[in-house]
């Protein structure tokens, strides 16, 4: 009876049914509302922002700045992270097809989340195999809007992994297809500080996204699933693995056939490996300066973005358009390069047996204290005993030299000396007619010296002032042909009375000017001072550009005052330009990432001399080159042209210059040690002809057979209007010799 009653007692009535599926019924409803409520709350940014329909519209993403050349080559990049962004047209349909394979199949097909790969991922988990449930969008949603990446947390993995579902969501209402992916590769971490497709393509492979071959393309895309695991650089066996794997699934999928993967396969992995740094690239020094100059443009001019903030060129991928030309200046880094290894030998051998340091302890001193070590020490707190004690002790260092780096075991006081003892050498060259600069070397090696030398910093210009005493002398009636005797001159009046000595034997007996410009006899220069007076001399180099102090002091005719090569060259400009100084410049116009012009550089003119006088000194700067000081440019380093210059030498060989014009190119030479109290023993060494001059004629050599770039070796053309100074000096023999009218009646 007991057991008939509990029979009926566990039977299901209708009752107990209808009251457990309204139980069943009231826990779904309850779970759908309560995740609608979670959801909701994630879109209002409960747990966390999620970015308005504005943001985006508008991603943000650091963005590298480009530095792009004359001929629209990039020089380099100011970034935080090396992004650069390009268009779908720009990327090869061997990125998006390995992209897709590898990544997310139904790519084309989803709304932004793919529901059948996320639920497939539990049964994966379920038998030990792990599988990505993220899409493309999702992954794009993750790298625009989570600075952190992946959350390490699990609630906030959870979290953000919804975050995601939205964001992708919307991304996939307001962008086709073709802007997520594209928007996806100019986003992705690719390594070695490569972000973005046009980065990863250039790092690795030195080309662009256009030009992706598929074993390359499918490189990059393996990247994606360990960017160390699989990285072509540390790990390439693995990441020629992970690079077959990819094109497996292209085929897989039919974006490729099995003999073309056949074919591929077994291709070695053929990198061009490019480290990106901010450092990397030509025209490091350049570089450095432009951008504070570009800062400075922004800021002066009060060009801010459209929410009012100020741009950040590491940040705001703007584009950056120069007159740097890309051939030019790998002209003239490959020159100083070639001749810098030469010149040092000859340095360090004259040295040789010497002790290039007695009495230079203050020097070594502040060379220390400037070092980059010396500053971290004491940011450390450290005493000056302590300090001194580090400098003493030999440590593991990595020094510059000119067959490269070399890591070596030595005290760092020692490599303080061995630097003092380095030569530095920098180089500028423009065109005269618009201002243009065209390469600008700013130092040896920027790694290890970051100091500009051509903007930056000034040093003696010596013999290259002279030009200008001779120009004022010239626009005061003197001709190039007159003869002046060649023995010492004093000038009195202004201060202690100054009487210059001669570099080296003066030429014997009464010469013309012409010839004491070509062979730079200080002599001459003084008398012309003498004549003409340091206001005239000066108001001139100021009228030719020259920014730093020129005292009016006689001196200056033997170039005792400090210069920079930028502006040397401005000023030397003048006379291949018929006497019109012309602002060097450098920026062409600074565009913002969407094209928009932010900045246009415009010329900034004026006449400086006459145009008769700056043709008359072409003239006088020819004949430096054709049979005085700079001779060595044709018949040792044979470069035939019509080429006007002027070398400079200052006191002690301290500083050699080589200074070079010709009607479309004007450029200037600087070699030196960071302290002049550091120099060449003997002036066959250390005048410019032999420390600057090669370097020019490196650059010209290679100039000149690049017919692309159009600089001809025509000479300078007169004044339309004639010339009636006389600067034939046979004419102007016969005109002295033949008796005026006056000279007749006075009876001559």
């Amino acid at each position: 009876m007991n057991y008939s009653n509990n029979r009926r007692s566990s039977t299901l009535t209708p009752e107990l049914i209808k009251k457990y599926n309204w139980r069943i019924w009231k826990a779904l409803i309850f779970g759908v509302l309560a995740f609608a409520i979670f959801i909701l709350m994630i879109g209002l940014g409960v747990f966390g922002d999620i970015p308005s329909f504005r943001a985006i519209e508008h991603p943000k993403s650091n963005e590298a700045t480009e530095v792009i050349s004359e001929d629209g080559k990039v020089l380099g990049t100011y970034f935080v992270k090396n992004r650069s962004n390009v268009n779908y047209s720009e990327i090869s349909p061997n990125v998006i097809n390995a992209l897709i394979a590898t990544e997310d199949i139904r790519f084309r097909s989803h709304s932004g989340i793919d529901f059948k790969r996320t639920f497939t991922i539990f049964l994966y988990a379920l038998t030990g195999k792990k599988q990505g449930g993220s899409t493309i969008t999702q992954q794009l949603a993750l790298n625009l809007f989570s600075e952190e990446g992946r959350a390490k947390n699990f609630s906030k993995r959870i979290i953000q992994k919804f975050q995601e579902w939205i964001i992708a969501i919307k991304l996939e209402r307001n962008y086709t297809k073709e802007e997520i992916i594209t928007m996806y590769l100019n986003t992705v971490d690719f390594g070695n500080n490569a972000y973005g497709i046009k980065s990863a393509a250039r790092v690795y492979f030195n080309t662009t996204p256009d030009k992706l071959t598929i074993p390359q393309a499918a490189v990059l895309i393996g990247l994606q699933k360990g960017i160390t695991r699989y990285s072509p650089t540390k790990n390439p066996e693995r990441s020629l693995e992970r690079r077959n794997t990819v094109m497996a699934l292209m085929v897989k999928e039919g974006y490729i056939s099995q003999d073309e993967f056949a074919g591929e396969k077994e291709k070695p992995l053929n990198l061009h490996f490019n480290a990106a740094s901010n450092n990397d690239g030509i025209a490091p020094y350049f570089r450095s300066v432009l951008k504070s100059e570009i800062k400075k443009i922004l800021e002066e001019r009060s060009i801010n973005k459209a929410d009012g903030t100020p741009y950040d060129l590491d940040r705001d991928g703007l584009k950056v358009y120069t007159t740097i030309n890309y051939d030019m200046q790998v002209y003239a880094e490959e020159a100083q390069k070639e001749y810098m290894k030469t010149l040092q030998d000859q340095f360090s051998k004259s040295w040789k047996g010497r002790n290039p340091f007695r009495g230079m302890e203050k020097l070594i001193d502040q060379g220390i204290k400037r070092s980059d070590r010396y500053k971290a020490l004491k940011l450390e707190d450290k005493s000056d005993d302590e300090i001194n004690a580090d400098f003493n002790t030999p440590t593991k260092l990595t020094i510059f030299t000119w067959k490269g780096n070399i890591d070596t075991v030595m005290k760092p006081i020692d490599s303080v000396k061995y630097y003092k003892l380095l030569l530095r050498n920098a180089m500028m060259a423009m065109d005269p007619k618009t201002g243009d600069i065209k390469a600008w070397v700013g130092g040896i090696n920027f790694e290890h010296f970051k100091y500009d030398q051509v903007k930056v910093g000034t040093r003696q210009v010596g013999s290259t002032a002279k030009p200008f005493t001779y120009a004022v002398a010239i626009e005061n009636g003197y001709s190039p042909c007159l003869t002046v005797p060649n023995e010492p001159v004093t000038i009195e009046g202004y201060g202690k009375p100054y009487t210059p000595g001669n570099s080296g034997t003066p030429l014997p007996g009464s010469i013309t000017l012409q010839k004491a410009l070509a062979y730079s006899q200080n002599y001459i220069a003084a008398y012309l001072m003498k004549q003409v007076g340091p206001t005239a001399v000066v108001n001139e180099i100021k009228k030719m550009g020259i920014t730093s102090d020129v005292p009016a002091v006689p001196s200056i005719c033997l170039g005792t005052f400090d210069a920079s090569i930028y502006d040397m060259v401005g000023a030397y400009g003048v006379f291949a330009n018929k006497g019109v100084w012309t602002q060097p410049n450098f920026i062409t116009k600074i565009e913002d990432k969407n094209g928009v012009v932010l900045y246009e550089s415009k010329p900034i003119i004026k006449v400086a001399m006459n145009e008769e006088v700056a043709y008359v000194m072409t003239r006088m700067l020819r004949g430096v080159v054709t049979g005085g000081t700079g001779s060595r440019l044709s018949y040792k380093y044979k470069v035939n042209a019509p080429i006007g210059g002027k070398t400079g030498t200052t006191q002690n060989n301290s500083d050699g210059w080589f200074m070079a014009i010709t009607p479309d190119l004007v450029a200037g030479v600087w070699t030196g040690c960071e302290d002049r109290a550091f120099h060449f023993t003997s002036t066959s060494y250390g005048e410019g002809a032999n420390s600057a001059l090669p370097i020019y004629a490196g650059f010209m050599r290679r100039v000149y057979g690049n017919p692309n770039l159009k600089v001809g070796k025509n000479d300078f053309a007169p004044p339309t209007s004639g010339v009636s100074i006389v600067y034939d000096c046979n004419q102007y023999q016969q005109q002295e010799q033949t008796p005026t009218e006056l000279d007749k009646k006075l009876g001559f």
